[in-house]
């Protein structure tokens, strides 16, 4: 009966054990998860405390780098297809979470402005993640615009990607005039939007 009981005691005592380690393992986990989604957050606070300047905005006022990419669905579509009208290109990836938070927002601005032209870009950046993983991305959040797969050669055209997500306003003359780097406001895309279709428009109807 002791013996019984002993046993019993250490059955109870490994199995605690298991459970504490397996309790404490899915905590680190969680915490890394929670610490890679919010990278994209914290890399420019820390850039800006050490008063460095790697975030400013480098492309702003300079021509669009011209690119060709294949979209998801197999077709070959190049920035030049969009000319003369303004055009977020937008960089993300699958594991960054803030680039899934603002993905919903831009396709409602993309249908809310698309009678002036406006159109968006998606290129995503982890192609290695497989189409499959990215198709299910863009899927979930509701994506119809056109979704790019980067070559390795259009992220350093563009300055090179310090954080995700990272946008470009284009106008249409193909000026960047809006550069931002990691999630903004809703309130803050949608001026940079109207920033985007102002742009250029007078020049448009001088010269058209």
């Amino acid at each position: 009966m002791r013996r019984a009981l002993v046993l019993g005691v250490m059955v109870v005592g490994v199995a605690l054990l298991l459970w504490a380690g397996w309790h404490n393992l899915r905590e680190r986990k969680l915490a890394m998860q929670k610490a890679r989604e919010n990278q994209v957050v914290l890399i420019p606070d820390r850039q800006q405390s050490e008063g460095g300047d790697e975030m400013a905005p480098k492309m702003r006022g300079k021509q669009a780098p011209q690119f060709s990419l294949t979209s998801l669905d197999g077709k070959k579509v190049s920035l030049a297809d969009y000319k003369g009208r303004p055009v977020l290109v937008n960089f993300w990836a699958t594991w960054c979470g803030p680039c899934k938070v603002e993905m919903p927002w831009f396709e409602q601005f993309r249908k809310q402005y698309a009678a002036q032209g406006f159109e968006i870009l998606g290129l995503a950046d982890d192609v290695d993640a497989g189409k499959d993983a990215i198709a299910k991305v863009v899927q979930k959040a509701g994506v119809t615009y056109p979704i790019l797969l980067t070559d390795g050669k259009v992220q350093n055209a563009y300055g090179g990607l310090d954080v995700l997500p990272m946008s470009f306003y284009i106008d249409r003359n193909g000026v960047i005039v809006e550069q931002t780097a990691g999630l903004g406001s809703k309130d803050q895309i949608e001026a940079s939007i109207k920033k985007t279709i102002a742009s250029g428009q007078t020049a448009q109807a001088g010269g058209m």
